[in-house]
């Protein structure tokens, strides 16, 4: 009967989330901010070479944050689930409509013990203009700049584009340091989160 009730809530968790995201509205929320996105028209969906897999140890960093000081993916190792976000660019469309959904499904990390982490290959007062036009209450994960060296991190990880910027992708990586999912996604549109969801409780199981 709890195993019921608990798939039930479950469900009903997943539904809630679909219904918020599938509108596919932009989050930001002052006319300024539309009106100072950038469209770069339709782009190679992918490419990169991969070169991690599921199964690997997640390469370790430390990148600059926009709230000053630094993060390391070492930081959250035994301590939170990882989730890392890779978008290609700040003031573009998709990016700017990815992020601020990740903040209307706080609880969704939360449930599963998880930490999100935002990275692009622009640098910090770009990143800081961004998002604070991308939403009143900011963002509530760390967003971090792969600035310098340019693409460090998302060329370790596999996903630095020959034109410089990084794929939209994500990796899920558990307590332990280890990769459990990659979605390294077409770069015009925006990753499923019910995939995303479904990852995080895989986690779990």
């Amino acid at each position: 009967m709890r195993l019921l009730a608990d798939l039930w809530k479950r469900s009903v968790f997943v539904v809630v989330v679909l219904v918020l995201i599938s509108g596919g509205t932009a989050y930001g929320e002052s006319a300024v901010f539309k009106d100072n996105i950038y469209d770069p028209g339709k782009l190679k969906p992918r490419d990169s070479d991969p070169t991690l897999k599921v199964g690997d140890i997640s390469p370790d960093f430390t990148l600059p944050s926009i709230t000053g000081g630094r993060v390391s993916l070492h930081d959250y190792r035994d301590r939170k689930n990882v989730v890392i976000s890779f978008v290609p660019a700040a003031w573009t469309p998709v990016c700017s409509d990815q992020w601020p959904g990740y903040n209307i499904v706080k609880g969704l990390f939360d449930r599963h013990d998880a930490i999100l982490l935002g990275i692009t290959v622009d640098n910090i007062p770009t990143l800081y203009a961004w998002t604070k036009q991308m939403s009143e209450k900011g963002l509530w994960f760390p967003v971090l700049s792969d600035f310098h060296p340019h693409g460090a991190v998302a060329s370790r990880y596999g996903v630095l584009r020959s034109s410089g910027e990084s794929e939209r992708a994500l990796f899920i990586i558990d307590k332990k340091g280890v990769i459990r999912y990659i979605d390294i996604h077409d770069i015009n549109k925006r990753p499923r989160l019910d995939d995303l969801a479904k990852a995080l409780q895989d986690l779990q199981d």
